[in-house]
């Protein structure tokens, strides 16, 4: 039975031998970094959250958030979505660096708990992946937002929605104090944005 070229070639020549072990190697590390990157990057933002949470209960952001001076990367709110178990804190800002942290505030928007549209990004698949399952809230249910000055909860008035990640529309101020909350869509791709939007409900003073 002949033999085919490949098997004669890594019979009678090393260095394709080598080539062929090289590739093997490469495609081995990729396979990994595939793994174990989301591994890495929900371990760094398990840091970075032990930092926010500490953060966030500190005078001198208490005061930061009075003066609204809060800078990028800084602990804004935290964010809380009792039917996903969602717990994290965000941060000011939506720069590569600052969604480190998980999610982050788009600084052109309300702040939290105040008059207009509050919105935030979050990642999907990694970084904790806080809105990972966004896609799974009903109209009805609740958002809590928690600031140094006090808290206010929000409730869906519609089922999550997908849309262009080009539409900025649903980052205007609406016609009631709201939320909104942006991801990727589908899971691991940048094609659409994944929207959910809440109404305010009540607002509680920090004790």
């Amino acid at each position: 039975m002949a033999k085919s070229p490949l098997v004669e070639a890594l019979r009678t020549r090393p260095w394709a031998r080598r080539g062929l072990s090289l590739v093997s190697v490469v495609l081995l590390l990729g396979g990994l970094g595939l793994v174990g990157y989301p591994f890495f990057t929900n371990v760094y933002q398990g840091q970075v959250q032990d930092r926010l949470v500490r953060q966030i209960a500190s005078p001198e952001l208490k005061q930061a958030y009075r003066e609204r001076k809060v800078q990028y990367g800084d602990s804004l709110t935290r964010i809380r979505i009792p039917r996903l178990g969602v717990d994290a804190v965000v941060v000011e800002g939506t720069t590569p660096s600052a969604l480190r942290a998980g999610a982050g505030h788009y600084p052109q928007t309300a702040l939290p708990c105040d008059e207009g549209n509050v919105a935030i990004a979050g990642h999907r698949t990694t970084y904790g992946r806080p809105f990972g399952n966004l896609d799974q809230l009903r109209t009805g249910d609740t958002i809590e937002l928690s600031t140094p000055l006090g808290s206010c909860t929000y409730r869906l008035h519609r089922d999550p929605f997908v849309t262009e990640p080009t539409d900025l529309g649903v980052l205007e101020p609406g016609p009631e104090r709201m939320v909104t909350l942006t991801t990727c869509h589908p899971k691991g791709s940048a094609a659409k944005r994944l929207i959910v939007q809440a109404t305010w409900v009540k607002d509680s003073t920090a004790a």
